[in-house]
Formats: C-alpha cells, sequence, structure tokens
C-alpha cells in the first residue's frame, strides 16, 4: 500500500459560532471586502469592471458586493415560488454523511429542510450519524436565469458575450455610454466578453449555471474553481425566522472561509503537508482549528440574501450552511486571464489526479480567437480608442497562448512528417482515457485495445500527448497511432492570418507585442515539443501483444521502485549492459526506455526516484535535447553522494501524497514509467521534514511573486503583517480517527510528544 501520512478528521461547526468573536480573536483573519451595489450605480460600470480585475482577477483577493436583496423580485426568489413550480421535479441530492447520492423531489427536500435543521443543537452538532443532505449542483430555473441577467452587471453573467442592456446596479451608465458597433453584426455593442465560454458553439459549452440549496450542516469541501475559472455565488433567498407551513424556522446564512491567489501553493502544500489531504481531490472542510493554525491570510464571510461574492481564480475556499435554508445561484467564468492560469497550472494538477475538465480551455482559446478577429477585422489600428486597445490587448494574449498550444502538438523537424495520421472532425466530445480531460488536436490512439462495444459502438482507447509522456497509457504501451481532429494546414494558416492582423493593428504601436512565423517559432523553441517526445517514446517503449499470457508478467515487472511489495533484485553486474541499466539511487536494473540517462556522465536514474526525490517529472528530462542528472548538477541525494563535500542533497519542495487513480481512469489503462500511488513522504523525512519552512519558503515565493504583479499592473499593496503558524497550534486540529495510532504525524497534540 502506498504509505499514508496522518489526515486531519472532519469536524462541524457549531450551530451557536459567534462569527464576529472568531474573526476579532483570530489575527490571521480577517473579512472579506464589502461594497454595496449602490455604489455600481455611483461610479459607473466602467469603474466597477476596473475593481473586479484589480482586485478580484489581478490582486487575486475575494470580494462581497452587497444590497442586492433590494432588487430581488421576492415573488420569485422564494421557497413558496420554488416549491409552487418545481415541486415534482427529481434531483440527485448529496447524502454528506454517508458519501451517497438521495434522488429525491425538490418539494419533498424543501418540505422536509425544517426537520433535518432542527436535529442539531450545540451539544449534538459533532453527531456522526445525523443526516446531512445536500440538494447542490441543480439546474437554475429559467425564471430564476432570466432575472439574475437583467440585474447582474452583464461582464459578471454567465456566458456573456456582448454588452446588454440591463438593469441592475450600472444599468444607467450603460446607456449613457456609446458603444462601438461591430461590423459582423449591426447594432450590437461591442466588448470584451465577459465569459469566454460563450465563444464556443453552444453544443460545446459546458452547463455551471447551479443553484445549491442547504440547511444547517451541509457544506462544500474546500477546493479551487473549476479550471482556474472566476466564481461568482450570489445567495437569492435563506429563512428569515418566521413560522413557515406551521413550523419556526431559523434565519439562515453561510460562512465562507477563503484564500487568496498568491497563496494556492502554500495552501496546497499546508493541506497535504500538515492536514494529509490533496486539496485537488475536493474530499475535506478543514475544521476551524486548521484555518487558525494555517500560514496564510484567510478572509471570512457571512453571505446573507443579496450577497454577491466573487471568488479569484485559484483561490481556495469552503462553505458551511446555517439556519433552516439557504438558497444560492451560482456560475463561473472564463476570461484571458484565467486561461493562462489553466493551462498552466490548473489542467497539470487535474490530470494527475484524473478530475475531468469540462470547460474546454484549448478549444476556448481557438474559438475565441476568431470571435476577438472579427470584432477587430475592420479597426483601424492607427485610431484605436481604449476599449479597442483592451480587445487587441486581449486578442495578443489568446494568439501567445495558442502559439505554445501548437507549438505543443508540432512533429519533430529533423524526421519525417507523420503520413499515417487519423482524422477525426473535431466535435469537442474526446477525452483522454485516462486523466478524461478534453483533447483539442493531436492525441495517440490504441488500434489494438479498440474492442468492446458501447452504445454508441466501438470504444476506442485514446490517450492524450501529456499522459503518454508521464508514462501511462494502455497496456500495450507502444505501436499507439496518430489521430488529429483539425487538419494541420488549418491551425497553422489560422495562425498566419491571425499573426498577419496582430501586426496590421501594431504598426503604430512600437511597443506591440511581436509575434513570428510558427516555423520561426519552432526554431526558436529551445526544446522538444509534446509531440516530439510522444514520437520519441513511441520509439524508445516496447510493444506488449495484450493477446499472450507474457502481458501479466511484464505488468508485475512495471511496478514502481518504491512499492513495498517489489523484492529486491540481485546484482548481477555481468548482465546489466544486456538487461538495461542500473537506478543511480534505487540501485534496480531497469530497461533502458525506463530510465532517464544524464548526457555528460554515465549514470541513470529511473524516472520513480527523480519524481519523488528531486520533484522531476518525466516531461523534464524529455524535453531537454542533453539532460543533465543531478548527480552532475550537485544536488544528488543518495547515500554515496550525501557524503561528497561538494553535494548539495535536493530537499523535496512539497508533499507528494500520492494517487491512485486505477478507480478513476479507463481500466486497460497501466503507468509504465512511474508508480504515483506513491508518496514522498520517505524523502521528506531524509531531508528532515521541515515543513515549516517549505510553507515559509512558498508563502514568500507567493508575496514576491504578487508583488511584481503589482507593480507591473501600478497597484497599491495594502498593509498588512504577514501570520506565521505556530507548530504549538496543530494541537488543536483532531486528527482522523482512523488514522490516530499511526506514528509520525505531525499533528501529535505537543505533550505527547517525548524528547
Amino acid at each position: 500500500m502506498p504509505a499514508q501520512r496522518p489526515r486531519a478528521a472532519f469536524e462541524p461547526i457549531p450551530p451557536d459560532l459567534d462569527i464576529a468573536a472568531l474573526v476579532e480573536s483570530t489575527p490571521n483573519f480577517e473579512y472579506v471586502v464589502r461594497i454595496h451595489c449602490n455604489s455600481i450605480d455611483e461610479h459607473g460600470l466602467d469603474n466597477f469592471d476596473k475593481l473586479v480585475c484589480l482586485h478580484v482577477i489581478l490582486g487575486g483577493k475575494p470580494l462581497v458586493i452587497e444590497g442586492f436583496h433590494e432588487r430581488l423580485d421576492r415573488s420569485v426568489f422564494s421557497e413558496k415560488w420554488l416549491r409552487s413550480h418545481h415541486s415534482t421535479k427529481k434531483e440527485i441530492a448529496r447524502n454528506l454523511t454517508t458519501k451517497s447520492n438521495l434522488p429525491l423531489s425538490i418539494g419533498h427536500y424543501l418540505k422536509n429542510m425544517p426537520l433535518l435543521t432542527n436535529q442539531w443543537n450545540s451539544f449534538n452538532y459533532k453527531n456522526s450519524d445525523r443526516q446531512r443532505i445536500y440538494l447542490k449542483d441543480i439546474d437554475c430555473p429559467q425564471t430564476w436565469h432570466d432575472h439574475l441577467k437583467n440585474l447582474i452587471p452583464p461582464p459578471l453573467f454567465y456566458l456573456n458575450k456582448h454588452p446588454e442592456a440591463f438593469q441592475g446596479p450600472g444599468g444607467v451608465s450603460v446607456t449613457a455610454t456609446e458603444g462601438h458597433l461591430t461590423h459582423a453584426e449591426p447594432g450590437t455593442k461591442v466588448g470584451r466578453p465577459g465569459d469566454l465560454m460563450s465563444c464556443l458553439p453552444a453544443s460545446m459549452r459546458a452547463e455551471n449555471l447551479m443553484c445549491y440549496i442547504g440547511h444547517e450542516g451541509t457544506y462544500t469541501p474546500a477546493h479551487y474553481e473549476m479550471c482556474a475559472s472566476l466564481g461568482q455565488n450570489i445567495m437569492v433567498e435563506a429563512s428569515d425566522g418566521s413560522v413557515e407551513y406551521g413550523m419556526k424556522t431559523i434565519p439562515g446564512s453561510s460562512i465562507w472561509f477563503m484564500t487568496e491567489s498568491k497563496d494556492r501553493r502554500v495552501v496546497s502544500e499546508y493541506w497535504q503537508s500538515t492536514l494529509g489531504h490533496d486539496i485537488d481531490i475536493e474530499d475535506h472542510f478543514a475544521q476551524i482549528n486548521a484555518w487558525k493554525a494555517a500560514p496564510f491570510r484567510t478572509y471570512v464571510v457571512e453571505q446573507r440574501p443579496g450577497d454577491f461574492i466573487l471568488i479569484p481564480p485559484l483561490a481556495a475556499h469552503q462553505v458551511w450552511n446555517r439556519g433552516t435554508r439557504t438558497m444560492k445561484v451560482a456560475w463561473n467564468r472564463t476570461t484571458v486571464e484565467t486561461l493562462s492560469l489553466a493551462l498552466s497550472e490548473a489542467l497539470p494538477h487535474a490530470k494527475m489526479v484524473c478530475r475531468d475538465e469540462q470547460y474546454k480551455n484549448k478549444a476556448i482559446v481557438f474559438y475565441s480567437l476568431e470571435h476577438y478577429s472579427k470584432l477587430l477585422e475592420n479597426v483601424d489600428g492607427k485610431s484605436m480608442d481604449g476599449k479597442q486597445q483592451l480587445l487587441l490587448k486581449d486578442f495578443e494574449h489568446l494568439f501567445a497562448l495558442y502559439t505554445q498550444i501548437l507549438l505543443s502538438e508540432s512533429f519533430s523537424q529533423d524526421k519525417a512528417e507523420e503520413k499515417d495520421v487519423e482524422y477525426i472532425p473535431f466535435d469537442s466530445n474526446i477525452t483522454c482515457s485516462y486523466c478524461r480531460c478534453n483533447i483539442f488536436n493531436r492525441f495517440l490512439t490504441c488500434p489494438w485495445c479498440a474492442g468492446g462495444q458501447t452504445a454508441d459502438g466501438e470504444d476506442p482507447y485514446d490517450i492524450c500527448m501529456e499522459c503518454y509522456v508521464m508514462g501511462r497509457s494502455c497496456a500495450c504501451l507502444s505501436r499507439l497511432k496518430w489521430a488529429e481532429q483539425f487538419p494541420w494546414s488549418e491551425l497553422t494558416g489560422k495562425y498566419e492570418n491571425w499573426r498577419d492582423q496582430i501586426c496590421q493593428l501594431n504598426q503604430s504601436n512600437p511597443n506591440g507585442q511581436i509575434f513570428w512565423p510558427l516555423a520561426e517559432e519552432r526554431a526558436r523553441y529551445g526544446k522538444k515539443t509534446l509531440a516530439e517526445m510522444c514520437q520519441g517514446e513511441l520509439k524508445r517503449r516496447p510493444w506488449v501483444d495484450i493477446t499472450k499470457p507474457v502481458t501479466r508478467k511484464l505488468e508485475d515487472n512495471l511496478s514502481d521502485p518504491e512499492s513495498p511489495a517489489r523484492k529486491r533484485r540481485k546484482t548481477r553486474l555481468s548482465h546489466e549492459t544486456e538487461e538495461g541499466g542500473r537506478c543511480h539511487i534505487c540501485k534496480y536494473i531497469e530497461p533502458i526506455w525506463r530510465l532517464a540517462s544524464c548526457d555528460y556522465c554515465n549514470q541513470s536514474y529511473c524516472y520513480g526516484s527523480l519524481f519523488r526525490a528531486f520533484n522531476i517529472q518525466p516531461q523534464e528530462t524529455m524535453e531537454v535535447y542533453r539532460w543533465m542528472c543531478p548527480k552532475c548538477q550537485k544536488i544528488c541525494s543518495c547515500a554515496a553522494c550525501r557524503r561528497d563535500p561538494s553535494m548539495k542533497p535536493f530537499e523535496p519542495t512539497c508533499t507528494l501524497l500520492g494517487h491512485d487513480t486505477r478507480k478513476i481512469a479507463d481500466p486497460r489503462s497501466v503507468e509504465s514509467l512511474v508508480d504515483f500511488r506513491q508518496s514522498n513522504l520517505r524523502w521528506l523525512k531524509k531531508a528532515g521534514d521541515d515543513e515549516i519552512e517549505r510553507l515559509k519558503k512558498h508563502q514568500k515565493e507567493a508575496d514576491e511573486k504578487r508583488q511584481l504583479a503589482m507593480i507591473e499592473y501600478r497597484i497599491q499593496l495594502e498593509d498588512s503583517p504577514r501570520v506565521s503558524a505556530r507548530a504549538t497550534e496543530y494541537g488543536d486540529i483532531p486528527v482522523d480517527p482512523a488514522l490516530e495510532k499511526l506514528s509520525g504525524s505531525i499533528l501529535t497534540p505537543p505533550d505527547s510528544i517525548t524528547p
């Protein structure tokens, strides 16, 4: 079994918690900034857009816009209306106690919410047997959608593509401002799309306008918004303490614990090293003592009806519902800024834990470029106004992302172009059989594993290039075939057309971003592309005939050296050349394709040791033309190298708990290079496991990066002292009862630690 770190247990929040006293008494707690929606009328929608951009998107801090309850139609946003119009509609509720789904009707759930709430009091709120039924992720009624669309400022609303008239805060300033007419759609105002998801064809969009109805004790575990998107959440109704249907209600509200975008790495490390959970899995609601002990600032808000919360990208948060009833409507938006974070951070993390990618980010880049190109096609670059310059800036940003996408899919320049490439017209529905992320264009498919029939026909085995480079694939390992969903000439042709358009618009702008022809960009790339790495690995890895019994033996041999069940092999130096090479760290003899060989010495390292001991992914060794091993870099941490005084042994920068993805990935899948189920706890222990210093280092890096961003955008920083975690506070965090007896937990109460 993979090594497991003791985990913090779930601890409910008492019904009588005093939020004000909690925030006032906790040094690293503070309230989320609030503004009233009437201030948008006073200062105008343009200034409000700038505030959201600077404070939420670039500043990475949450924001609450209050006062919408004064504008919501209470005859529509009410329990009575919902029960009258959707009482018989069947939904799937979540039983948080048993972690199972529960089908029920909306009317039945609303009727029983007082009973579900009244079961809790300040004495039994920790009872683990009582029901916590949460009606979450249900479709928003169309009537609610229409009312909110007319109320919420368009740049913040769901699937907003063009500026539209509305009657909410800031609506007066919009009608008073002359918009620019597009040439493609006469009479339509030009503006930045509030949600780039709207640029996708309707059939490709993800439905994420959802309702959440909860009672006392229901919650949403700590998580990041999917694909680094921006979160919007408005409480449209809650119980107010009155008598409903002969039963007294308790006023409803929701407690939010939120973080800043800049702290995402220290938050992730704190979750894994201290709490023993992976925040990317979204399965742990952190107890209040854990937030108190955290080495980062925590923002707290008690959301009441009319409170509209804006959640920054990659800012962890969790929600606890109070009272008889809370009703919220939530949605996500994708912007140019969030796409960069999605492609560089959120998607790699999602692939690691095999979390669905519902937003099709690369496709959004492609279709958004088409939309922006039409908006700017007849604009004169010499006489652009401020809004058109913003459009051009977004266009350039999207084009830079598109450039990286095409470069990653470019085949090797030194080899003949792949000829046997299957063409499958793009419909946005092809996903990786292993990580389940959406595939934009090129991928690998196995002709040997395409057996079995589904309701839709043959069941293919498709693997994305990122997973294949990581060593993930079907058991065949090699002889996979290339497939693409766009003709390569179409993608490169659009690249050159959009590049020419940007160059023309920037003729009078000496500071405009420079983009080179794709061939020159490829020559300047300086490393192997993702497709080129796959081409090389297809030749290195052996093909395994899955129809022969030897397959089972091979799979056993593909287990990772870290596995406790694996017996140590005998040293056979005389046959080492025939059988492969020996890993410098674990000393196992491996086939040459399972080793990264140094181009500066004769040492080889297995990919499992590189990943856990040095935080080096397989892709990092494959993408360089000449790879230098840790020994040559003077950072090797093996026992022999530690005795070398010139060495500075590498200390792992983060905790890797290990992910068993077998329950999620296609059952035909294997991991041939690294067993990602294994943690790096042994290497952390060898390095001293100084998690406090690691957390401080992450915090320092986060502060420095945010400072640079603030300077770049000329944003005034507020003075606020940074709070450091104290190890003694961890003693207040209960450990999961199933793991309390495990040794080595840093959550052990201080009094029980013996010198």
